[in-house]
């Protein structure tokens, strides 16, 4: 036993140096200048910097949208998928991972072709104006499409773990018997139990449209991965600088995710004591 701790030690150990001295060379580049010595200027500039805020906010922006969307689409289908047609699980399960087969370079080529054939053969008809606003670039929500495409293998992985650990069809009957139609069965039964999951979910995704690059790059807009890597060319140190505070708040939020993920047991037990009484009441 003493062995088996002292490997898990060891394989921690290793771990960690395997992704802190990275990140603390990272440190000590943006802060130690050359015949300047220690210096802040790196982090203190980051804030000043044409595009950052107005990048950052967009990345923000699009974080949001690509969450409600892609959990408004996910969630109701996998619910429903596990009461009435289990069957049917592999085939989604297969059309979800997809995403992880297809090269982000086919992706964004179909997409563009997309683009270009839409106002090409649709200038004459309504339509046309819906080309031209997902391409706006105050808010591109072709990148929220293309986003939420890219996001379900990870979305399904968590929310399929989710729904494996709740008795969703119990909790449904309960909820039905005391009166709720299903929208009410889903809201107060089904998401209070999934709590953890749908955190898991929405943390995967808001790292992935932070960190995203090459679809936005493609597609002529600028993000914060864009305008990190385009402004790395002229002023490296502060690219680095934010690439590290990036990096930091993906932890804090990792953090936050794994204090809320903590009350899972409790929230079991409510789950528990809430079909009790919903029995009880029936």
């Amino acid at each position: 036993m003493a062995r088996l701790n002292l490997w898990r030690w060891g394989v921690l150990a290793l771990a960690g140096l395997y992704f802190l001295v990275p990140l603390a060379a990272s440190v000590v580049f943006t802060v130690d200048v050359p015949g300047q010595g220690l210096t802040l200027d790196a982090y203190t500039q980051i804030f000043s910097t044409e595009g950052f805020v107005s990048s950052l906010l967009l990345s923000l922006e699009l974080a949001v949208v690509t969450i409600v969307l892609v959990l408004l689409l996910t969630v109701p289908a996998l619910v429903a998928l596990r009461l009435g047609s289990p069957r049917l699980r592999p085939v989604v399960e297969v059309v979800c991972s997809l995403p992880l087969v297809v090269p982000p370079i086919a992706f964004v080529a179909g997409i563009i072709t997309v683009l270009k054939w839409g106002p090409e053969h649709l200038s004459r008809t309504p339509l046309f104006q819906t080309f031209v606003a997902l391409q706006n670039p105050d808010f591109p929500f072709v990148l929220v499409l293309a986003y939420v495409v890219m996001a379900l293998p990870f979305v399904y992985r968590a929310l399929d773990a989710g729904l494996r650990a709740v008795d969703v069809r119990t909790l449904v009957e309960a909820a039905r018997s005391c009166g709720a139609n299903w929208p009410q069965a889903l809201v107060g039964a089904v998401l209070p139990n999934l709590r953890g999951a749908l955190l898991n979910a929405s943390f995967l995704t808001l790292a992935l449209v932070l960190g995203e690059y090459t679809v936005a790059q493609l597609l002529g807009f600028q993000p914060f991965a864009v305008w990190i890597v385009n402004t790395s060319g002229s002023q490296a140190q502060m690219s680095v600088a934010v690439s590290v505070l990036s990096l930091l708040v993906t932890w804090v939020l990792l953090l936050v995710l794994a204090g809320f993920g903590g009350r899972t047991p409790d929230g079991r037990r409510t789950g528990r004591r809430t079909r009790t009484s919903s029995r009880e009441g029936a």
